[in-house]
């Protein structure tokens, strides 16, 4: 008697659902720690859009449309102060710019889908998706796979949730906010809760080092460009002291 094909076409589409779902589930559990921070950070960058002077529909959009906390802060006083549209983009573009190099690194695993699909998973893609993703599949042999996908999604949906509540949260509650609220410390101490975890080896502790003296070195720089310069400064560092390692060793 031969097997059924319906029953094993049932069977293969049972394990892949379950393979997806384990996968997922992986990617919220690793960005589960991160959620608070990022609330924080989302509801930091709410606030502030409302005091710069932007109603709450266009603190709305920003939010929605950019989903960028970084340029949204490096945008707003430029927005209040009457700067040219242009400076306005660029400066967003060298904040982010650190994203060319993501997408870069990225680009093996999803070079596969439509680029519909990938320009999707670019905008939900952030700086603590990228930095659990690599960790667990930079060195993977096979790239492209549905765990690598899922594992993904699992990371870019909660954050995503969880930063635009507590933006609009932030957005409609601005005008609640007295002006004497140290909200920029809060923003710092929520940044401090997702990077100070990561700091888990020698590469990594010296790009943070190599990354915060350049950004504090550049803050005279405009444009921000002291940021530019850190990451670039953090990214070398880290690859710097990860070959010097596997060299001694």
């Amino acid at each position: 008697m031969q097997p059924d094909a319906g029953t094993d076409d049932h069977d293969l589409n049972a394990r892949r659902a379950a393979e997806r779902s384990a996968s997922f589930r992986a990617g919220v559990h690793a960005i589960l720690p991160a959620l608070i921070a990022t609330g924080t950070w989302g509801l930091v960058t709410g606030v502030a859009m409302v005091k710069s002077g932007l109603t709450e529909n266009m603190a709305l959009a920003m939010t929605l449309l950019i989903y960028a906390g970084s340029a949204q802060l490096t945008s707003l006083p430029l927005i209040a102060t009457g700067a040219p549209l242009w400076l306005v983009f660029l400066a967003g573009f060298v904040v982010n710019v650190r994203f060319i190099i993501f997408g870069a690194a990225l680009h093996p695993f999803f070079r596969h889908m439509t680029w519909p699909k990938r320009l999707f998973l670019g905008y939900f893609t952030t700086d603590m998706s990228f930095v659990l993703f690599m960790p667990r599949y930079g060195d993977a042999a096979v790239r492209g796979t549905r765990d690598q996908l899922w594992f993904f999604l699992g990371v870019i949906v909660p954050g995503w949730i969880t930063w635009q509540s507590s933006s609009i949260l932030g957005i409609y509650l601005g005008s609640m906010v007295p002006t004497a609220w140290s909200l920029d410390f809060a923003a710092v101490l929520a940044l401090l809760a997702i990077t100070v975890p990561l700091a888990s080896s020698r590469p990594v502790i010296t790009a943070m080092l190599a990354a915060g003296v350049t950004a504090w070195v550049g803050q005279l720089l405009p444009l921000r460009l002291g940021l530019v310069a850190a990451v670039a400064a953090g990214i070398l560092a880290g690859v710097w002291a990860e070959r010097r390692l596997k060299g001694a060793s």
